[in-house]
Parts: C-alpha cells; structure tokens; sequence
C-alpha cells in the first residue's frame, strides 16, 4: 500500500456568501509531484492555505502525514512552503534573510544556508539587498527558503513566476531532484509545460471543485 501525505476529506470553505472549495475529498502519495491546475480565483491556494494550516476550512478535515491539520498539530513540521510572493526583509541580503529564518529551528548552518542558495542559482557572496533584487531572484531566494531545511513535503504555489526559460528550466530540474530524493511535492502551476513535464498526478480546480485529471 502506498504511503498517503496528505488526505482530504469533505472539505468546505467559504468567505462569506462565496464557497471557494466545495466538498474537496483526495489523496496525494507520497515521493511524488502532484499537480493542480486552475485558473486564478479557481480555489489553488485557498486549498494549499488550509493544508498548510494558514487557513481552516468552514467544515472537513485535512491530515498530513497522518496528523489533522488544526487538531493534532496547528502547522504541519517538516514542511517546506511558497504560497504567494515569498516575503523577505527588503534591507537585508538574502544570506541574511535566510540565517534569520533558519534561527527559529536552529536546524542548519550558515555553510548549509550558503549552498543552499547557490543550489537555486544564486550568489551568497552578493551584497545587495532583497529590495535590489529582481523578481526572478526573489523566488529563486524564496525557493531556496522552502528546500532549506531539507522537508519531506514541498508545498509550491506558481514557484517560477517571475523566472526566465533558463530559470525555469533549473528549477524543474531541483524538483525532479528532489522527488528521486523521496520529497512529495504539491505543485500549482497555470502553466502547462510544467504540469506535463514534471508531474506524476493531475488535478484541475474549478469553481472550488478538485476533479482528478490524470
């Protein structure tokens, strides 16, 4: 039987009178790379908020890991996250950023955090702040904050938005990688290249309806 990370089940969520996600049930396996396509406003990332425990559903549950996203713990650990615009403190580098991040877990060392950061493309030694940066390196920084801490889970919301061709070929490159690697990867991408390149399963999202694709 194969290892389920995450399960969803009858999940409902509504902001005032408009229901975003209407009676989401699914399974994701594990050590692979699930897609779910939409357009914007389809539900995405109001589904990927509530995995992650950023949001709670008006009714439903979600486990991860086999634990109940708002019950038995209130974020899922060992999770490695970019939903939206990452955000960092614009006046301090991306070394930096990164150091003070990790400084909550204490899991990593700045040699770590420092390969870590030219693993996504990017120079450690570059003294400019995050607010110089240009929106290709701020994901490539914001990807680098997800992977950091080695997570067996990856949730990714539009991870290359803002990545040239070359970017973009890079980064597919880390997540199939990362997937030999044994990572589950939760993937939302408006872009059907990735999806077709990268994915094991698909899903598309609809009005607030998960609907299984492939």
């Amino acid at each position: 039987m194969s290892d389920i990370v995450i399960r969803i089940e009858h999940v409902y969520k509504s902001f005032g009178e408009e229901e975003v996600l209407h009676d989401i049930c699914h399974e994701f396996e594990a050590k692979q790379i699930h897609g779910i396509v939409g357009n914007n406003g389809s539900g995405k990332t109001v589904l990927m908020k509530c995995i992650c425990g950023f949001m709670h559903p008006n009714s439903g549950t979600i486990y991860v890991d086999y634990e109940q996203v708002g019950k038995d713990v209130d974020f899922p650990k060992d999770m490695g996250i970019i939903i939206e615009t990452p955000g960092f403190l614009p006046n301090l580098t991306g070394v930096k950023n990164l150091q003070l991040l990790a400084s909550l877990n204490k899991k990593i060392s700045v040699k770590e955090i420092r390969e870590v950061i030219r693993r996504v493309g990017l120079d450690p030694d570059i003294k400019k702040p995050v607010a110089k940066y240009s929106l290709g390196m701020r994901q490539r920084l914001g990807i680098a904050q997800a992977i950091m801490e080695d997570p067996t889970l990856l949730i990714l919301d539009e991870p290359f938005n803002g990545l040239d061709k070359h970017g973009v070929r890079e980064m597919r490159e880390l997540l199939k990688f990362l997937r030999a690697q044994g990572k589950s990867i939760l993937l939302a991408s408006h872009n059907a290249n990735d999806i077709d390149e990268l994915c094991d399963t698909v899903c598309e999202m609809d009005a607030g309806v998960l609907t299984k694709v492939r």
